[in-house]
């Protein structure tokens, strides 16, 4: 795994926010149900959560973002592949591999990137996945996939060829 500093302010490795997000980090990877709460209690009692599907307020709509994850993926597991440490952020980029539960049993690869903010006390007070679930996911599934694959070749430029 990489790791960049680019707060020139902060690069000594001992401060909490580091410590935190590689604290964040390895819960993220090692994330199943049972160790949910390593994860969680790293988080601010009122930590908001966005990514493509869901905003989450508390401690507790955090926990059903990831619940809904186990309950709808089969062995899903994030492998982080770089960490950035900025000013107002950390970045850690990511893949999550699994597979959707049911008829559809799609295999998931999908490469994202989670900003995450501290508050006070250096728990993570906002994690903002950022991915691309049209061209990741959606256009794969049955029946949404073929008109997420029309709107994105709508806004698609055409190249020409070399």
């Amino acid at each position: 795994m990489a790791e960049i500093m680019t707060d020139q302010a902060t690069p000594n490795p001992t401060t909490p926010r580091h410590e935190i997000a590689h604290a964040y980090r390895s819960a993220f990877e090692q994330l199943t149900p049972d160790t949910l709460d390593d994860l969680i209690n790293l988080a601010a009692p009122d930590i908001v959560f966005t990514d493509p599907f869901n905003t989450a307020h508390g401690r507790d709509e955090f926990r059903r973002v990831f619940q809904h994850m186990f309950d709808t993926c089969e062995a899903p597991q994030f492998t982080v592949t770089e960490i950035a440490i900025g000013k107002a952020a950390v970045y850690m980029r990511w893949v999550m591999t699994g597979q959707i539960k049911g008829k559809t049993a799609l295999a998931l690869n999908l490469n994202g990137m989670s900003e995450l903010h501290f508050d006070a006390n250096g728990l993570i007070k906002k994690h903002i996945d950022h991915w691309d679930s049209a061209s990741q996911l959606l256009q794969h599934l049955p029946y949404i996939g073929w008109i997420t694959r029309r709107i994105l070749r709508l806004f698609q430029i055409k190249m020409q060829k070399r």
